[in-house]
């Protein structure tokens, strides 16, 4: 029925006031032609946005017509000006508008201000006006109700305090909508309700039950156009496109809610089969190439090794080029600036640094050499780089992680690694006990273990902290607290939201991972 349209590609941003040109414009809207009846604007004002009517006539799509509000006089007054000028000159295009979005949940202005913007553009314009927000701001302030010509409520089962399933996604779609209409009953019966915006992320970190994914965007959009058609809603799904912008506010969940990719290609068809990465094939003869090198590169150890050591061989170096293409793609995937692609190239090179002196250490260790300083020393330097990435990470998730995501693609070698140094410690030992868990032999060289086993309590508490942080971030939520006020009830609620999602304990247990070699308990050298 309508689609969210914002046609900023890599590199345009209302942020920086960089608008995209009427070229672009026009071939997104060629683009939503076969695919919506209808698009819902955020702006009326920004480049060749004030073209949108002409070109959306063009394609024959109309338009639910907005107006952007923050908190700058100037300009929303410029805004409200522009929406209704829109408005007037192509009411065969423009056939709703809405007046602000979101104004009331970001606490850009009072609800009497607002309600005097809506007042305006209804006393200039013949169209129904609303105003957008998530339902919540329509029942905390329900004289909303009577100032707009229809209800324009936003139902991101994603974004909710208490995040939904996609599972139960549709279900909770019916039970709001339904609540809003029993709220509007009493003060304005028969009012139209609109679903302003409902979608679901492709990527991006997990939140409680809420897993974005290919699969479960598609799953959500599927089973929400069965729910509108069987009830009748009115609706707009969020988005057309992928927005690369929004990953400065929301992270790469933010920029991954479109039915198309920032490069204009569909996420996943709208019919028949859906997969979470349909170029799996190639992403895997990428691996098997990679892994033919290593095992070219190491051919003369390994016909010295026995059966078994060389398929643990063969196994870690295979592990190993997978994690390091599954790296580069998603981190390239999710990289919309400059900055971010310096930064994949970068981590991508420690990982494969950090790769070649575990392989190396591994055909050391299966070979019978268990001892190799110089090669422990820069082993040591790697680990230690990796941890202190890994503590700056999790700070910024246990103390603000709302927009960031958990970045398990990037420790995934690293973590493997010391699982591979275990197992062969193991093999060439024939026993594994505590007396060798930690950096010296696994390492090969010398070690101050009262420095390491701080480490290894930083890499702890941090785990806790990420427990910590996320379980008082749920509790924080406005709906949260009003469904359960007393600490007693809500801690356990918050406390399992945080606990069922994978993704924060995949993390944990990365940490955890990689506190192992650093619990030593004395300074050590081990000897062949």
């Amino acid at each position: 029925m309508s689609l969210s349209f914002a046609p900023f590609r890599e590199g345009f941003s209302p942020l920086e006031k960089v608008f995209p040109p009427r070229e672009h414009v026009e071939e997104d809207l060629s683009l939503l032609a076969d695919k919506t009846h209808s698009i819902r604007t955020y702006s009326s004002l920004g480049g060749s946005m004030e073209d949108t009517p002409a070109l959306a006539r063009k394609y024959g799509i109309s338009m639910i017509q907005g107006c952007w509000l923050g908190y700058g006089y100037i300009d929303n007054k410029n805004e409200v000006a522009a929406l209704i000028k829109s408005a007037n000159e192509n009411p065969d295009v423009v056939k709703r508008v809405i007046v602000g979005n979101e104004v009331l949940l970001r606490g850009d202005l009072p609800v009497d201000k607002l309600i005097n913007y809506i007042r305006e553009v209804k006393r200039s314009v013949k169209q129904p006006v609303s105003y957008a927000d998530v339902w919540s701001m329509y029942m905390k302030y329900p004289q909303l109700i009577k100032e707009v010509d229809f209800i324009t409520i936003h139902i991101l089962p994603y974004w909710e305090d208490e995040p939904i399933s996609v599972e139960n996604a549709p279900e909770h779609l019916e039970k709001i909508v339904k609540q809003v209409e029993d709220e509007a009953r009493g003060i304005a019966p028969g009012k139209p309700i609109l679903i302003g915006e409902s979608g679901w992320p492709s990527a991006g970190r997990q939140r409680g039950m809420a897993i974005p994914s290919v699969v479960n965007e598609a799953r959500f959009i599927r089973d929400m156009i069965q729910v509108v058609n069987r009830h009748g809603f009115d609706y707009n799904i969020v988005e057309a496109f992928d927005q690369p912008w929004k990953s400065n506010l929301e992270g790469v969940v933010g920029a991954n809610w479109g039915l198309l990719s920032a490069d204009r290609k569909p996420v996943f068809p709208l019919t028949g089969p859906v997969q979470e990465n349909p170029d799996w094939s190639i992403h895997f003869g990428a691996a098997i190439a990679l892994w033919l090198l290593i095992v070219v590169a190491a051919f003369k150890n390994l016909l010295d090794y026995s059966p078994t050591r060389t398929l643990v061989f063969l196994g870690l170096a295979q592990i190993f080029s997978i994690c390091l293409i599954e790296l580069a793609d998603f981190l390239w995937y999710t990289s919309y600036s400059p900055l971010q692609r310096a930064y994949t190239i970068f981590i991508v090179a420690a990982n494969a640094g950090l790769g070649t002196l575990l392989l190396r250490r591994y055909q050391h260790m299966l070979n019978g050499d268990m001892d190799a300083e110089g090669l422990a020393k820069w082993l040591r330097r790697a680990y230690l780089f990796f941890v202190l990435l890994a503590l700056y990470k999790t700070y910024g998730l246990a103390v603000n992680g709302r927009y960031l995501s958990f970045p398990i693609e990037q420790f995934a070698l690293p973590v493997c690694g010391i699982i591979g140094l275990v197992i062969c410690q193991w093999l060439r030992q024939g026993r594994l006990t505590t007396e060798f868990l930690n950096f010296a032999s696994l390492s090969g060289g010398t070690v101050h273990a009262s420095h390491d086993r701080l480490f290894a309590y930083f890499l702890s508490f941090a785990a806790v902290a990420m427990i910590v942080g996320e379980t008082y971030a749920f509790m924080l939520g406005r709906d949260f607290i009003q469904a359960h006020p007393s600490l007693a009830e809500g801690l356990p609620i918050a406390l399992g939201y945080t606990l069922y999602n994978q993704q924060l304990v995949s993390w944990l247990g990365c940490l955890l991972l990689l506190s192992v070699p650093f619990w030593s308990k004395t300074a050590t050298k081990i000897n062949p």
